[in-house]
Formats: structure tokens, C-alpha cells, sequence
């Protein structure tokens, strides 16, 4: 038995693969990570910019696809046909777990990201075109992507929000499931077949945090520097306990429990980004100081490996929760605003993924004019 077995069946925690390309799929290294104890995968625009980027496994497929379509709607063939096959992976496994796990996400385009209705759209459409049930479709937590993600769970849609950088916005993502169950139930609908992961990202976080905190003790008195330099590599990981808290005090009580009793499913918290950024950091330190039940935690392939080579197997999400809230405080206190390292992350993820999605879209363009 694997560590990523064990994590699941001792901890109640599901590792998912931040990462599928078609060589995933052909080579069958999908099957065998399935096999070791991975139960979902994650794609977002950069992931399938390196994959279709990096060889000519795509490109008889985009080449007939062109004779019919426009370059970007190739692009969604190449996209989907992927999506499709680690669907087919993963059925088994859903089917096995009642829909507990064996899902695989799809992100709407990253240029709809300040256009609630076009991602309503957008949405929609991927969902009714690819039509499984262990799909998730991503939409990110963008001041017009929350409306859109309520939508989507009214019309009984499964969705992995994703790109939550902040408490505050957490809060709304969850808000959004919740009332999006309630409008579904009240006209009818099944809330048991909808399916929801709130991606809380990581160590993105601490990649920010850590900047203003080594701007603060090059500049500040003493006694405040070495408070700003105690709290590097402790924010993000000290954040995601407060997520923690925040999803076990809104998953209980009497408005919960209604929903509960028609048949809704727990969104469940999903650690984002747990790949280290800093050297100087244990390469999983945003995967073992979040081990609790009802998570996930998405991983890159080098992260897998080395969880599957000394990951930690105890529950470690309640440890420290006290002191992640002091010093979350204490950061405050010395001028570390959250809400504007949130706001400064989602920018930049949207802008990252937007960037991916240009350049993959100039390759294939350059790609399509060479064929013809």
C-alpha cells in the first residue's frame, strides 16, 4: 500500500495530479499514478501550453481538426480529447466511490475571467459538450467569476472553483455553493449530483508574503524585523488552517444539515500550488502541514514522488491552528495587508493563465499557416 493510499484511507485526504498531457494517457503513466493512489487530475491553460508546446504528439490531431475548424476551436478538440481520455481513466473510480473522487477539471478560457455571463456561457457549454459526470469544470473565484460559480451550481452543475487566494473570498466561494443548493432545491433539482473543490492556493502565497516581509526587515526597527523575518514560509500554510476552520464552521449547523438531509455533498477544500517556490523550504512543506479529512491536495509530478518517498501520514490541518491565527494577526500588525497579497495573486494568475493561452494560441496559429 501506497503513502498516497494510506493518505486517503487513514487520513481522508485524496491526492489529485496538478498536470495531463496526451503522453500521460498514451504511455499509460496516468493508469499507473491512478494505481499508486491518485484520484483526480487538474488542468488549467499553462499546464496545456507545455504539454501541446513540447513535442508533435497534437499535431496530426490539429491538423485535421483545422480542415474543419478555426485554430482555437482545435484547440478545444485537442483539449477535450484529453479531458476525455483521463475521464475514461478515473470512471472506475468514481463509479467505485459513488462519486466520492475520480474526477478531472476543465478551465474555461482564462479571457473570460471578468465576464460573468461569458463564463456562465462558456461553462454551459463545456459541460453539455463533454457530458460526464466525474467533470469538473474550473472557473476562478474573480469578483465575476463568484456570480458565474453560484449560477453554475443552480443549474446542478459540478464545479472546481479555483485561484482563491484570500479568507474573505473563500467565504464567498463557499457562500455560492451553499446558496447555489438552495436555488437548485427549490426548483426541484438534485443536489446529490452536484459535486464542488474550492482550490485555496498556496504556496503562491508565501511566494508574496515572503517579498513584502523581507521588504519590511530591511527597512523597519529591530524588534519589528525580526518579527517579519519569524513569519517567512509560515503565512500561506498558517492561512489555509484558517481555511480549514472556516469550512468545518460552515459545513455544520441547521442551514447545512438542510441541505445535507436532500442529499448535498460537502465542498470540499482543495490545497492549490503545494509545490515549493523556495528552495530553503522543505520540498513538502504545503502538503504535510495540511493532511485532514474531507481534502484534497493537488500535486505536480515531483511532488507526488516525493510524497510517495517520506510524505507524512498524521493529521496535521488542526496543529498550530491557534498560532496560524496569531500570526496572520501579527502580520497585520507590522503591515502585511492579506487582502491585497490576495489581490496581487489573483492578478497575476489570471494574467499567468491569459499569458499561456496567447502564446499557445500564436504557436498553433504559427502552426496552422505552416500547414496550409
Amino acid at each position: 500500500m501506497t503513502r498516497l493510499t494510506r493518505l486517503y484511507e487513514e487520513q481522508g485526504q485524496s491526492a489529485w495530479l496538478d498536470n495531463l498531457t496526451r503522453h500521460h494517457l498514451s504511455s499509460g503513466h496516468l493508469a499507473e499514478l491512478v494505481g499508486a493512489g491518485i484520484r483526480g487530475v487538474t488542468s488549467n491553460p499553462t499546464i496545456f501550453q507545455k504539454a501541446i508546446s513540447a513535442g508533435d504528439e497534437y499535431d496530426q490531431q490539429f491538423a485535421d481538426a483545422l480542415r474543419r475548424s478555426s485554430v482555437e476551436d482545435a484547440y478545444w478538440e485537442l483539449v477535450i480529447r484529453d479531458i476525455e481520455g483521463a475521464l475514461d481513466v478515473f470512471a472506475p473510480l468514481y463509479k467505485s466511490t459513488g462519486g466520492g473522487d475520480g474526477f478531472v477539471s476543465i478551465e474555461v478560457s482564462p479571457a473570460l475571467a471578468g465576464d460573468t455571463e461569458a463564463t456562465i456561457r462558456s461553462a454551459r457549454q463545456l459541460h453539455e459538450r463533454i457530458s460526464r459526470p466525474n467533470l469538473f469544470v474550473k472557473i476562478p473565484a474573480t469578483p465575476e467569476g463568484v456570480p458565474a460559480i453560484n449560477a453554475m451550481f443552480a443549474e446542478g452543475r459540478s464545479i472546481n472553483i479555483t485561484l482563491i487566494f484570500s479568507l474573505s473570498r473563500y467565504a464567498q466561494v463557499i457562500e455560492a455553493y451553499l446558496s447555489g443548493l438552495e436555488e437548485l432545491v427549490g426548483k426541484g433539482g438534485d443536489p446529490s449530483k452536484v459535486h464542488s473543490v474550492a482550490s485555496f492556493f498556496v504556496s503562491r502565497v508565501d511566494t508574496e508574503a515572503d517579498r513584502r516581509l523581507d521588504a519590511i526587515a530591511s527597512s523597519a526597527d529591530p524588534g519589528t524585523a525580526q518579527v517579519a523575518t519569524s513569519l517567512k514560509g509560515k503565512l500561506a500554510v498558517a492561512q489555509a488552517k484558517l481555511a480549514y476552520q472556516l469550512f468545518q464552521q460552515r459545513f455544520s449547523g441547521s442551514r447545512w444539515e438542510a441541505l445535507a438531509a436532500k442529499g448535498a455533498r460537502l465542498q470540499r477544500p482543495l490545497w492549490a500550488s503545494t509545490s515549493t517556490k523556495n528552495p530553503d523550504y522543505p520540498d513538502l512543506l504545503y502538503v504535510d502541514s495540511l493532511i485532514g479529512p474531507h481534502t484534497v491536495n493537488t500535486m505536480p509530478d515531483a511532488t507526488i514522488d516525493a510524497f510517495l518517498d517520506h510524505g507524512t501520514l498524521a493529521r496535521t490541518i488542526d496543529h498550530g491552528a491557534d498560532e496560524a491565527k496569531r500570526q496572520m494577526e501579527q502580520a497585520a500588525e507590522i503591515g502585511v495587508d492579506m487582502e491585497d497579497v490576495a489581490r496581487t495573486l489573483e492578478e497575476e494568475g489570471v494574467a499567468a493563465f491569459s499569458k499561456s493561452f496567447d502564446e499557445l494560441m500564436q504557436l498553433l496559429t504559427d502552426k496552422a499557416n505552416a500547414l496550409r
